[in-house]
């Protein structure tokens, strides 16, 4: 991995010392300059990642060179450094592109987070310009379906992404799409220009969950050494997507109610009023209204948050999907993995519509991915398909009424390992007769050993 490159340039040798010394202990790579000219040669031989600029520098003055290096590259990171200088000075370089003014003498440890969080700004300002470039190329994720449920549902996303609605409420069991339907109606919106940022409230802990969104200031708790903006202010003319809602502690839903109130909030530790223009997207897989009767979610924040309520099916609820949105996948990781399968065999067509898919969409996905994974032919066949998807469909022809569920139930994965095991045993660990026994191909068996230590 390609270190990150600090350009050092003053005209004091014993700083430039110490500062290449410190640096090279945090793992930059460094170069130094004692004069403009150097600095702007290195900056064109080396393309530094961030330069830390002394204004007073002989020859070349230092603003000169923080005009022309933001002329040759406008994403190098410029923190200028002066013994001299005051408010004006400050406010000059800033208009000139420079991140940030830092006047000596300095603390190197100070100086360290400003360069840490500059390079952390400067790495999220070119992945914000890479997903909006990507987002031009390839326009709004695609959504699949053509039932009756999701003609619906389409018809409420489309009228959302219009509007100018400011609360959306998705709800849905897991794996339906939540998080897909959220990024959909952001883009096709006049917000799609702006950023969208997603957040699990259920990831975050509840004491990090306010911080991560509303931000901090320095000094507002321990381990707050800088200020912090948070997601409602970096996504301001955007989009924030509030992933599983119903898991908010109910300290932190009353501070997001206030903030839906009028769109204003304070860092942690701050005394400024910032107000945000969003639009809030939450989601859950909760029953919110029977969380409301268990006192674990506030009731005026439900109604707040569901001012647009949308409600996505199950994926057995729309089964006229499943064959279309299991053919994107083939596709999909078909080209992935430069695989040639394109069709679906008749048998394990139907074992895909009678399976209740308790994981919806993202179970579809993955088993659809592993079958593209584990196939040899050009088209998936039963042997490709998880072998709890064939014991849990009538159309398998595996005798199933010949075994006995014992009461406290069974490990399948254990079965799955017995049934390899025995057929190794009755075969003489011959591979292929083996897989002929349970009717796999040898690549799906020889995965099977595999997984299950057979195969090394």
């Amino acid at each position: 991995m390609r270190k990150t490159k600090i350009l050092v340039v003053d005209d004091e040798h014993l700083i430039r010392w110490s500062l290449e010394q410190n640096l090279k202990k945090q793992g930059y790579e460094v170069f130094t300059a004692g004069n403009g000219e150097d600095a702007l040669r290195l900056v064109r031989e080396e393309q530094p990642d961030l330069v830390l600029l002394d204004i007073q520098l002989p020859g070349i003055g230092g603003l000169e060179v923080l005009e022309k290096v933001k002329e040759f590259d406008e994403d190098i990171v410029v923190i200028m450094l002066t013994a001299h200088g005051g408010l004006e000075t400050a406010v000059n370089t800033m208009r000139m592109g420079a991140y940030d003014y830092i006047n000596k003498p300095f603390n190197l440890d100070e100086l360290s987070i400003v360069i840490k969080k500059a390079l952390e700004t400067s790495d999220l300002r070119r992945e914000v310009v890479q997903l909006r470039s990507e987002h031009k190329k390839s326009g709004p994720p695609q959504i699949i379906g053509t039932s009756k449920h999701m003609k619906n549902v389409l018809d409420m996303m489309g009228k959302v992404a219009k509007s100018e609605a400011s609360t959306v409420l998705i709800q849905g069991e897991s794996g339906t799409g939540k998080e897909l339907v959220a990024k959909w109606i952001h883009y096709q919106s006049n917000r799609s220009e702006k950023p969208f940022v997603a957040i699990n409230c259920a990831a975050v802990p509840a004491t990090l969950l306010e911080s991560e969104l509303f931000g901090h200031e320095k000094g507002a708790f321990t381990d707050a050494k800088t200020a912090k903006k948070g997601l409602f202010e970096l996504a301001d003319g955007g989009t924030v997507f509030l992933d599983e809602i119903g898991d908010m502690e109910m300290g932190m839903q009353a501070k997001l109610l206030r903030f839906l109130e009028d769109r204003t909030f304070r860092r942690i530790g701050g005394a400024k009023v910032i107000s945000v223009d969003v639009r809030i997207i939450s989601a859950t897989n909760k029953e919110l209204m029977k969380a409301i009767e268990e006192k674990s979610f506030r009731n005026d924040l439900y109604y707040r948050l569901q001012v647009i309520p949308i409600f996505l099916p199950a994926l057995r609820e729309r089964k006229e999907d499943i064959i279309q949105l299991a053919n994107h996948f083939i596709e999909t990781f078909g080209r992935e993995f430069n695989k040639p399968i394109n069709n679906i065999s008749s048998m394990a067509e139907k074992m895909l519509l009678e399976y209740s898919w308790p994981g919806n969409i993202r179970e579809l996905k993955n088993v659809i991915e592993r079958a593209i994974i584990l196939g040899s032919e050009d088209t998936l066949l039963i042997e490709n398909l998880p072998l709890e998807i064939i014991a849990k469909t009538s159309s398998s022809n595996v005798p199933l009424a010949t075994f006995k569920l014992p009461p406290e139930g069974v490990d399948i994965e254990e079965v799955e390992k017995e049934l390899i095991r025995q057929s190794l045993e009755i075969t003489d660990w011959n591979q292929s007769k083996a897989a002929k026994k349970l009717n796999l191909g040898i690549d799906a068996f020889r995965y099977r050993m595999k997984k299950f230590g057979f195969l090394k």
